[in-house]
């Protein structure tokens, strides 16, 4: 059976995309104008859904006006930094060599995004009874942020959808299950005092320590108790503290502390129960710290929450996206994805696109030519589909 070849076309556009710096923390106007503007010459509306202070936004667009509720194609815009990391390439360079095309977000996941784009002209003349519907999101990479702005904005405009590919890298193989993100941070109040009078202060350090020890006692318990998800490269749910922050001199007991945790639980747990575990405890240890004074005490932020999510290799969507793959099977990722937001708003929703998760995040990141041809021909199989299932 003869390989899929990439085309030219779309060569070029995963290129331009990945020579846009859209890091998390900046724009990606540029980005979501030039998607925009390669739409309109097809004569494609674009509909724009902006971040408060209108330097994101999210791009939704429908190819075949007019049809039933049609096919999401989801990606996200941004990409996390370069800072610190030993490339050898520039991240922003989009340098084909060795059959790899490398850059910041060629996996994760630009490619997806640029490959759909360049079927736009296939899917208008599709004659699928369906339309296309392409969802490009910002702030995937710290919470999932777009992504709920574009749904809600889908729903304002009464667009209720079939189905939703979200395109992350899967290496072509449909995932169905994704553990969930839940991030918080702890900010710790004590009383400060000269560390020769400890009876007479709060030790906020001492404080957070004892929550991060439950924290990691959480974690302990879901490793020896918790009912295995087979499919997982860690098959039961996690809980870890990514940063502490507190003191300010040896001899001050310190009144202030901050750590960051996360949970990332199975599509079977219970992220906010777990959450609501870590602040029962803290909230267990107050009495005996504003006793000492009435001012201390813990607050807790969320970071974010990214819900996990559950497919199934029954859904119309999954069996259509392994037809289209030539994938015998689905998997699981450990990775979160904007999936379980779609599920949640009633979208029967699989995650499949090119690339390795391996790569991403990583110096050097690349996709494979060969997987940029298997997805091209997996979007040239869906501009000629007749039917979902």
């Amino acid at each position: 059976m003869a390989q899929p070849v990439l085309s030219p076309r779309a060569l070029e556009l995963a290129q331009a995309l990945v020579r846009f710096n859209t890091v998390s923390a900046n724009s990606n106007l540029e980005l979501i104008h030039f998607i925009r503007d390669e739409l309109a010459r097809m004569g494609v509306k674009s509909r724009l859904s902006f971040n408060a202070e209108k330097t994101k936004a999210n791009l939704f667009a429908t190819l075949g006006e007019g049809k039933p509720a049609g096919l999401i194609l989801s990606g996200h815009t941004d990409t996390v930094p370069w800072d610190g990391q030993a490339w050898t390439v520039d991240p922003l360079g989009a340098v084909v060599k060795d059959g790899r095309l490398y850059g910041r977000g060629s996996a994760d996941m630009k490619s997806f995004i640029a490959l759909a784009v360049a079927h736009a002209e296939a899917f208008l003349d599709s004659p699928a009874p369906f339309a296309i519907h392409y969802a490009f999101s910002y702030e995937e990479e710290i919470g999932c942020f777009g992504v709920r702005e574009l749904i809600a904005d889908m729903r304002d405009a009464g667009i209720q959808p079939l189905a939703c590919i979200v395109g992350e890298p899967t290496s072509m193989v449909p995932a169905i299950a994704h553990k969930g993100v839940y991030r918080y941070r702890c900010c710790v109040r004590g009383k400060e005092a000269h560390s020769s009078l400890t009876p007479m202060s709060v030790n906020a350090i001492e404080m957070a320590a004892r929550v991060v020890g439950r924290v990691r006692d959480m974690a302990d318990g879901f490793e020896r108790e918790e009912p295995r998800y087979a499919g997982f490269d860690v098959p039961f749910s996690t809980a870890s503290v990514g940063q502490f922050h507190g003191g300010i001199a040896d001899n001050v007991v310190p009144r202030d502390a901050e750590f960051r945790y996360e949970f990332r639980d199975l599509p079977t747990a219970d992220a906010r129960a777990m959450q609501e575990q870590v602040v029962a405890y803290a909230r267990s240890l107050e009495p005996a710290m504003k006793k000492v004074a009435p001012g201390t005490g813990f607050s807790f932020d969320t970071i974010c929450e990214i819900p996990s999510f559950l497919g199934s290799a029954q859904d119309d969507v999954t069996r259509l996206a392994m037809r289209l793959a030539g994938e015998p099977q689905t998997t699981n990722v450990a990775f979160g994805t904007e999936a379980g937001l779609f599920k949640q708003a009633g979208i029967r929703t699989v995650v499949c696109g090119p690339g390795s998760i391996n790569q991403a995040h990583q110096p050097d990141e690349y996709v494979s030519l060969e997987q940029l041809a298997r997805c091209e021909a997996f979007m040239q199989g869906l501009a000629g589909i007749r039917s979902l299932d």
